[in-house]
């Protein structure tokens, strides 16, 4: 994250995208996940209006627009709670915000996975942070962004995609511990390999409720491990001998959810070991596994997403695949040998457009900035 003196008038702020190599549906269960932020931004053109509490909230992408009175701020419905959301974070921890005009533009793909709505919580937070001299911390930052979406959104995300959007830094991934929040920096080394993204245009309306649901099974789990167990406190705990040993006791369905967290998580390690070694075979092994527990296990999956993920690897060129995001719908991620996207890519959408009727969406990654100032 870069930051900048609030003497700009206007203010321009870029927050970006994210994908996440391995550790979907980790981080609210205190684990292990890998994120990147990448070219694909919100943009932001931020004013002072000079009134005490009226502000101005344009959205020149979605072609909406938005009033917001800083004394009357409460849950309303879609985009427009995402920033009552951080406006309300804003004012609970600085009694300095004012009025202000704000203007955005996206070319996030929209229902992609890739987060877009952390930029727009965090690209607020960040431009006005910085527009009002509040003085607040990426951390408090990223906690206000995350609140938002859980007390105004009403989906109970983890932390790592704001926690992406905030601290990104260009060619690297983040090895995040969502229990502390520990980090390290990963160089995004993968040698003659690149990141295709393949949108697959699907977004079930059930995205948001089955999220809540599968940290609700998550928290069941840990409860019922807990009767024989006292010491796990979250499924970061657990292993998988105590599955083992409650294994008639826990519910199917439970058993799968926790087992995939575990295993997910020994991923995310193992992927950070494949980046330093640069072993590309292995870390390609280590997706097409994630993508099958998210599948079988977590139950995330669609078949669009399958149909991207089985179609990607039938090529020789590609060494794994999975699903990305929260799950049913977005897009998958591939990791291709980089002589080999051209082809890959066209096959992909000539078989998806056959079998679907719809076009896939490719995206090749570049590890860009979190978010920050734009001059």
């Amino acid at each position: 994250m870069q930051d900048s003196s609030s003497n700009m008038n206007p203010l321009k702020v870029a927050a970006p995208g994210r994908i996440n190599l391995l550790g979907e549906h980790t981080d609210y269960n205190e684990g292990f996940v890998l994120p990147a932020t990448i070219q694909q931004q919100i943009s932001f053109t931020f004013e002072k209006n000079g009134s005490p509490n009226r502000c101005r909230i344009t959205s020149t992408s979605l072609g909406k627009a938005m009033r917001a009175d800083l004394d009357l701020l409460k849950p309303t419905r879609g985009w427009e709670n995402y920033i009552s959301g951080v406006l309300a974070g804003l004012l609970k921890r600085s009694g300095k915000l004012q009025g202000f005009d704000v203007d955005f533009k996206s070319d996030i793909p929209p229902g992609a996975g890739l987060s877009s709505s952390a930029a727009l919580e965090c690209g607020l937070a960040f431009g006005l942070n910085s527009l009002f001299e509040l003085g607040l911390s990426p951390l408090e930052l990223i906690r206000l962004s995350q609140e938002a979406e859980h007390h105004f959104v009403g989906t109970q995300c983890g932390i790592m995609d704001q926690f992406a959007c905030v601290m990104g830094r260009k060619n690297h991934f983040i090895l995040l511990d969502c229990r502390d929040l520990h980090h390290r920096y990963i160089p995004a080394d993968l040698g003659d390999c690149s990141l295709l993204l393949m949108g697959s245009g699907v977004k079930h309306m059930l995205a948001e409720s089955a999220y809540n649901d599968r940290r609700a099974e998550c928290r069941q789990g840990v409860a019922l491990l807990r009767k024989t167990f006292p010491e796990i406190r979250s499924l970061r705990d657990a292993t998988t001998g105590h599955l083992n040993a409650l294994e008639d006791s826990l519910p199917g369905i439970i058993r799968k959810r926790c087992r995939y967290v575990l295993e997910e998580n020994a991923r995310v390690l193992k992927a950070v070991q494949c980046l330093e070694n640069r072993d590309m075979e292995g870390l390609g092994t280590l997706l097409c596994e994630s993508h099958r527990g998210l599948r079988d296990d977590y139950q995330v999956s669609c078949p669009e997403v399958d149909f991207l993920v089985d179609t990607a690897l039938s090529y020789p060129g590609v060494l794994g695949a999975r699903i990305m995001g929260g799950g049913f719908g977005g897009c998958s991620l591939n990791l291709v040998r980089s002589e080999a996207v051209e082809v890959v890519q066209e096959g992909i959408c000539k078989a998806y457009r056959d079998s679907f009727g719809r076009e896939a969406e490719p995206l090749e990654v570049r590890i860009s900035d979190g978010v920050r100032v734009c001059s």
